[in-house]
This record gives structure tokens, sequence and C-alpha cells, in this order.
């Protein structure tokens, strides 16, 4: 009779199985995607709302004005804002660049972060609509080009939104989990299942989201302006990515371990409302990382196929950095490749921790 130990083996190799089939069939398109540059020369409305952001407005506006690209608005949403918002916006009142939308407070409050997109987007004259939030800043002055570049032959970009690396260990989690963010929806996208953009750094044309009738379908949820939206208006030809560096926004990261899982637990909140594929998909890929790690431990401990053990995670592993290597290089976070394994595992741990955080979770519109 075989024993406790073989059976949870065949578990783990099958695990092992499921994980290298996400890394050859999903992931490794987006490791060998190549990107060329084109030329796009068409007007753009910049759309950015906020919400009490008054320290982040005037180094971001300051590097918006200085973006190498011919004919641009900036249009900026000040939603009830109750800090320096409104007088920091009053010098930009007169500025040919910049046009300023001010939802008031005889507007019933709580509407939230899609009804003051809307207004953004209503506001903005041109057709095509490059997205970011306050706390974000372009890599450099060639992000706008970079990212509508893609609209000679798609309506929709999806871009890459980092966060600035500083010293901890935090701060490389929080990077890994983005990276794996990433690497998941990017892939999805490039297979022609886009599921999912990030507001701070997304392109679509206006003509888009009103032939959507915007968010409409899901105005009632708290989140899910960037992926809800995305997954309702995506297709298989009309959504496009971009990683080449100039097309990042860098943002900073959460500094205490309570924040990132606040700021985790409501980015989780819309996936219930995905597609059955993208459930299914995202959840076998999410649950086999956990189990791995789990299992892994497990067995390791039993010491009955440790060998056999170790030799799968080797595979693994390698198969992971052959694919991950390149991928990392392209969004300038390859420091994160030397411990990938460790950051992985603490990542998979930080995931239980977020799915029971959400059970507790009570709903914000910001």
């Amino acid at each position: 009779m075989f024993g406790l130990a073989f059976y949870i083996f065949l578990f783990f190799s099958l695990i092992v199985l499921v994980q290298i089939y996400f890394y050859l069939f999903i992931f490794l398109p987006l490791s060998t995607h190549k990107e060329y540059r084109e030329q796009f020369q068409e007007p753009i409305s910049i759309v950015i709302c906020g919400y009490n952001e008054a320290q982040y407005w005037q180094q971001l506006i300051e590097q918006l004005l200085q973006q190498d690209y011919a004919t641009y608005e900036i249009v900026l949403v000040n939603d009830q804002s109750t800090d320096d918002t409104p007088f920091i916006f009053k010098q930009w009142e007169h500025h040919p660049k910049i046009k300023i939308v001010n939802i008031t407070n005889d507007i019933k409050k709580g509407l939230g972060k899609k009804f003051a997109l809307t207004l953004g987007i209503k506001a903005s004259k041109y057709d095509y609509l490059l997205l970011t939030d306050a706390d974000c800043l372009p890599k450099d002055k060639y992000w706008i080009q970079s990212m509508v570049q893609h609209f000679n032959r798609k309506d929709m970009v999806l871009g890459y939104g980092g966060y600035y690396k500083k010293k901890g260990l935090l701060n490389k989690l929080i990077r890994f989990d983005t990276f794996l963010v990433a690497l998941q929806y990017f892939s999805f996208a490039l297979r022609g299942k886009a599921y999912m953009g990030v507001g701070r750094n997304l392109a679509y044309k206006k003509s888009l989201f009103f032939d959507n009738k915007g968010f409409a379908s899901h105005l009632h949820i708290a989140s899910g302006d960037d992926d809800l939206f995305v997954k309702e208006v995506s297709t298989s030809s009309n959504t496009a990515i971009s990683l080449m560096a100039s097309a990042h926004t860098l943002s900073e990261p959460k500094t205490t371990v309570s924040s990132w899982i606040r700021q985790k637990t409501r980015h989780l909140t819309t996936g219930i409302y995905y597609s059955p594929y993208h459930q299914w998909m995202l959840g076998l890929w999410s649950s086999s990382q956990i189990g791995f790690w789990l299992l892994f431990i497990v067995l390791l401990l039993l010491s009955d196929f440790v060998i056999f053990v170790l030799i799968l995670f080797a595979v693994r592993l390698l198969v992971q950095l052959v694919i991950a290597r390149p991928v990392l290089k392209k969004i300038d976070e390859y420091d994160l490749i030397y411990l990938f394994p460790v950051f992985e595992f603490l990542i998979s741990a930080f995931y239980i921790i977020f799915m029971l955080n959400r059970i507790f979770t009570r709903r914000r519109f910001w």
C-alpha cells in the first residue's frame, strides 16, 4: 500500500505541472514579446481624478507639461477634495494645456472615482485618452508617445504602473507582487483575453468609452474603473500592451504592511465579476502557487521523497527564471530575480492574508 506521503507527492507533482504549464503556455509569449516604435501624432487628452491628493499635483503637472508630444491637454478632476487641492488648481485655471473640473459639494457625496472619471472624460476634447492617477509620475518625457503609439492599430493600450525602488523587504515584496500581476494581465492580453489594466497607466479611445455606455453596468461597484471596464470592452483584436521603459508610470509604494494589505484587499474586490474563464484560470494560478509552497514544506518534513521534491523544485525554478528574466528586464525590476523563490514564497503567504481580509472589508469608493 502506498503511504500518505506518496499521494501528497503525486499531488505536488501535479501542481508543479500546472505551474510549468502557465509559464510555458501563458507567460512565454510575454517573455519573447517584441515592441517597435511607431509614429502617432493625433491629439491626446490626459485625464486624472483625485480626492485629497494635494501633495501630488504640483510635481505631476510639472512633469506632464514637459512631455515630448505635439498636442495634448490635461484634464484635472477635483472630486470634492477637502484639502488644499482647490487652491493648488487655481494656478492652472487659465493654462492653455490644462482644463479643470471641480465636483462641488452640492453633488451627493460618495459617487466615487467612476463618476469623477466620467465627468473628466466628458470634459476632454480629444478622442484619444490617456489615464493615470494623481500619485503617479511618468518615467520620462516620452511617456505619452510610448503609450499612444499603439493607437495606430488598437483602441486600447494597457501600460505598466510600477513603484519606486526603496530600501527594505516590504518594498521588494510590493514590486514583486506588481510584477506577478503584470505578468498575468499582460500575458492574457497578448492571448486576446484581456481582463484588466491598471488605472495608473491606461489608454483608450473616448468613443470606445461612450459606445460601452461608460461604467454603467458596474457603477454600483466601488472599484473596477480599470479592470471591469477593460474586461467589458476588450476584444481579441482591439487591445495592445506597452512594456517599453518610457511607457511606465511610477508611484510611491506603501510603507507599512497594514496599508499594503488594505490596498491589495481593495484591489481584489472585483475578481468575482470576472468571466468564468478568467476566474478559473486566475484561481488555478494563485491556488497552485499557494499549494506548491504548502506541499513543498510538508514533503520536506516527511522526508520520504526529498530528492524528487528538490528535483521538481529545481526544474520549476529554472523554467520560472528563464521566462521571468526578460520580463523583469523590460519593466526595470531585474533586481528581484536574485531572490525570486523567497519573494514568491512570501507573496504566497500574503495571498492567504489578502483573501481572508477581503471577507471583512467594507466597501469604499476611493
